[in-house]
């Protein structure tokens, strides 16, 4: 029971530091960017390809700054011109970049699938209430929560983070009031796309490097900012924690449903509270 609660947090843990990223592009863009899982995907892949060489902690660097700049790359030449546009044409554009950014992973690291080993001090295994549990699997729960305590921390109390509450209200009163959108937008896209980065290394010891791996991320990261309410990072943590439960558990004890159960959630939801448990209604 407790290691499929733990097990539970580890997913939670991941898909929240993964749907922050959605949360902050829709937040200031209103782009649903469905781009987003392909992000997660080569941030695995070339933190993989920096690790072998040069380390675990210089891959997870490598992975979280080349996706930043991937981010700002594809704000300034996407996202900017989609934002208030027709949400079918957000769609469509998001999802072609994310075509185009699968192709480029198996142009050049195939179609075969990839383990990376975790780093050597994190290999072991640690005793919790009697049970055995790996400790990289703690490493990130604990990387993960410390990504979000830095966020909240910097959107809350930070003069950038103020600037970005502000600019996602109102753009354009934030504008007149002398915030620079045009420098903001950008740099927060790309500390989104970032954040996927990170998710997709730091998952890569966890979980296995196979071009498939952004579409199946990408579900259920859209899954937890429809049930948290899109642009809410309290609503995404609640819901994050629940869907990581709800698979540990759910592959345990209904394996037959453990797949749907996601999708179920997110209906009833939807049904009782349509902007979602974090949302606020139109």
């Amino acid at each position: 029971m407790l290691t499929n609660a733990l097990n539970g947090l580890v997913y939670g843990s991941l898909l929240f530091v993964l749907s922050s990223g959605l949360v902050l592009v829709y937040g200031l863009r209103r782009v649903v960017n469905f781009s987003h899982g392909a992000l997660y995907m080569l941030g695995a892949y070339i933190g993989y390809s920096i690790a072998l060489r040069y380390g675990f902690t210089a891959g997870v660097l490598a992975g979280g700054i080349a996706l930043g700049l991937v981010g700002i790359v594809l704000d300034l030449l996407v996202f900017r011109n989609l934002s208030d546009r027709n949400p079918l044409v957000t769609v469509i554009v998001t999802f072609g970049v994310f075509l185009v950014l699968e192709d480029i992973v198996k142009s050049v690291w195939g179609t075969q699938n990839y383990t990376l080993d975790p780093p050597a001090a994190l290999a072991g295994v640690v005793e919790i209430g009697g049970n055995p549990f790996p400790a990289y699997r703690l490493f990130i729960i604990g990387a993960s929560f410390l990504m979000a305590m830095i966020l909240v921390v910097w959107l809350k109390f930070g003069r950038t983070g103020l600037f970005v509450r502000a600019a996602s209200v109102d753009p354009s009163v934030a504008a007149m009031c002398g915030v620079r959108t045009d420098l903001l937008g950008p740099a927060v896209v790309g500390l989104g796309a970032a954040f996927a980065g990170f998710s997709g290394i730091i998952a890569a010891p966890f979980l296995s490097l196979h071009p498939a791996m952004g579409s199946e991320i990408l579900v259920l990261s859209f899954v937890v900012s429809v049930i948290g309410g899109l642009g809410s990072f309290v609503g995404a943590f609640v819901s994050a924690m629940l869907l990581g439960q709800m698979q540990a558990f759910g592959t345990v004890y209904m394996p037959e449903l453990a797949s749907l159960l996601p999708f179920l959630l997110m209906s009833f939801i939807l049904i009782w509270r349509p902007q979602g448990l974090g949302g606020r209604s139109a």
